[in-house]
């Protein structure tokens, strides 16, 4: 790739964006990184494998080819078409299927499932739990007294309001018989042993998938808390499950989670040093402006894009030959009809139009997962020309932002990112070159 900053133009940028992207999700990639991170097998006991979430396939495949002489059992489920490309023959640990973002029965089934085969565990045996980002929808399992239709209008709910998602997992804890510790204290004796890749700001293990495995510090309390403070309209059930508060999450110091450990493998900000060190290799300069960038989509797109600008226009705070990185996850408040949208399209967009058509600046906002929002793509590409190209379509930018329509505008343009699901997840990075 050049490393003249007067040589970059639209096909050397884009390629750029692409490995820079490339490489974030390679540092995520849980055949590459989780296998340090094992503890060591149990001489005399058991070792039951258990996951949720969209990494939960690669990652249960890496604990297989980690270890071809022990005993493994267990379940782990993951997206609909988040399977192994080529699954191997005769795999150790089961793996099912389930939706995401809105829950099906298939998640509370494998729930269910998974809770099943940690019971009636001794002291000796190794629960090891594959965790990483979806696995709050992929194993909605309701709490007694509600049914899966319940917990799906709430999701829906909890969607559309756009909560962060420290809130909405608090609310999902309170209304789960699997989440926010549950599975952990059902696991106990056993020694439980948590391998986690981060999707959250802050890697919080007990907010990535709601923390099967970990204390939970929130309580009822909050959580009908923050169902007034979002107005949302939840089933009957789920209101009254909230306010009998019959059955707490388990809490910092609970005997159950004594025997309970974590390890983080993957993090949003180790893929964007990642990110940092490819671009190095480039011949750019990188400045990784954070890993928990959060807010309204179309907001953070636009002090993004006022940021580059800056950069473009005074070198501020880089220079041309630079390139700005961010992860983070952020929301969209879902505020009438919508288009083909997605927060990672719907951030661009709102780069794009923050930028006003500068010359010689290129972005790119993509998914880890590979999956922006429902979309088929992981995200997209903007440069310089993106608002003449899609007034010359006859699309009006301002008009397909307010719309959530970002994918849409981005599709007819041809400047999609498609990769398919990638089994991983560290949530969103973004990057903008200034050529």
């Amino acid at each position: 790739m050049h490393r003249s900053t007067d040589r970059w133009d639209d096909a050397t940028a884009r390629a750029a964006l692409l490995r820079l992207f490339e490489a974030g999700v390679r540092a995520a990639d849980p055949l590459a990184v989780l296998a340090p991170h094992l503890p060591e097998p149990p001489k005399a006991g058991r070792v039951v494998v258990v996951g949720v979430g969209k990494a939960a396939a690669k990652m249960a495949l890496a604990v297989e080819q980690a270890w071809p002489a022990v005993a493994l059992t267990g379940l782990v489920v993951t997206t609909h078409g988040a399977d192994l490309p080529r699954p191997p023959p005769g795999r150790r640990i089961p793996v099912r299927f389930s939706s995401h973002p809105v829950p099906d029965a298939h998640g509370a089934a494998a729930a269910a499932g998974i809770l099943a085969v940690v019971q009636g565990l001794r002291p000796a045996d190794l629960v090891l739990f594959l965790v990483s980002g979806g696995g709050s929808s992929l194993s909605t399992l309701p709490a007694p007294g509600l049914t899966l239709d319940d917990l799906i209008a709430v999701n829906r709910e909890l969607l559309r309001c756009g909560a962060p998602i420290d809130h909405m997992n608090c609310i999902r804890k309170h209304l789960s018989a699997f989440s926010g510790g549950r599975l952990a204290a059902a696991a106990h004796p056993a020694r439980v042993v948590t391998l986690a890749i981060s999707d959250v700001p802050g890697d919080d293990p007990a907010v990535i998938a709601s923390g099967p495995t970990v204390a939970d510090p929130t309580t009822f309390a909050e959580a009908r808390a923050l169902v007034a403070h979002y107005r949302m309209q939840l089933p009957e059930a789920a209101t009254r499950h909230l306010a009998a508060a019959a059955e707490e999450t388990p809490k910092p110091g609970d005997p159950r989670l004594a025997g309970t450990e974590l390890r983080m493998i993957a993090t949003p900000m180790a893929s964007l040093r990642a990110m940092a060190a490819e671009a190095t290799a480039l011949g750019l300069v990188p400045l990784i402006l954070g890993d928990a960038l959060e807010g309204e989509a179309r907001e953070l797109g636009r002090a993004l894009g006022g940021i580059a600008l800056s950069a473009a226009t005074h070198g501020v705070p880089v220079g041309r030959g630079a390139v700005l990185l961010s992860g983070g996850e952020t929301t969209v408040t879902i505020d009438g009809p919508a288009g083909e949208g997605g927060r990672g399209t719907e951030c661009l967009l709102g780069m794009a139009l923050a930028l006003g058509g500068a010359p010689r600046v290129w972005a790119l906002c993509c998914d880890t997962d590979g999956i922006d929002g429902k979309s088929d793509a992981a995200g997209a590409i903007a440069a310089p020309d993106t608002l003449v190209r899609a007034r010359a379509l006859g699309i009006d930018p301002r008009a397909a932002l307010a719309g959530h329509d970002s994918t849409g505008l981005f599709r007819r343009l041809g400047d999609l990112v498609v990769t398919g699901p990638t089994l991983t997840n560290v949530n969103d990075v973004r990057a903008m070159l200034i050529g």
